[in-house]
């Protein structure tokens, strides 16, 4: 065999891999409900319950925050968050946790919130204008 077949194939080897570990790393989008079933890493899209209390003490452990939350089916859980509280998170209008269910709490590895948008007056307004005319 020639260096260049040799060479070919152990990229094509690596292009495989490569496919193969970003395939395992994809995530699907669930609720708290299928998540305790499946007990696999899922992402679950909900609200904050903010009439549930949130723990955040960053003297004592500044990776551990804890907040309750509603998935899109209403079904409300404690959400464990093994990092800092992002900033801005009771402003948040949509949360997206990644992670999987441990007893009756969803332990998430991964947070993304949806803010208000800063147009959001700015389109009122113009709503209101565009029916006055």
């Amino acid at each position: 065999m020639q260096k260049i077949h040799i060479v070919g194939l152990v990229m094509i080897a690596v292009a495989v891999g490569v496919l193969i570990s970003m395939m395992s790393d994809v995530v699907n989008y669930s609720n708290f409900e299928e998540a305790i079933s499946t007990q696999s890493r899922v992402k679950v899209v909900g609200v904050l319950s903010k009439d549930k209390p949130m723990e955040y003490n960053p003297q004592k452990d500044a990776n551990y925050f804890s907040f309750y939350m509603k998935d899109d089916n209403g079904l409300e859980k404690q959400v464990i968050l093994n990092q800092s509280k992002p900033q801005d998170f009771e402003m948040s209008e949509q949360i997206v946790v990644t992670g999987s269910m441990k007893n009756d709490a969803f332990v998430a590895d991964e947070i993304l919130l949806k803010c208000p948008s800063k147009y959001k007056d700015e389109e009122i307004y113009l709503k209101k204008e565009q029916q006055k005319i």
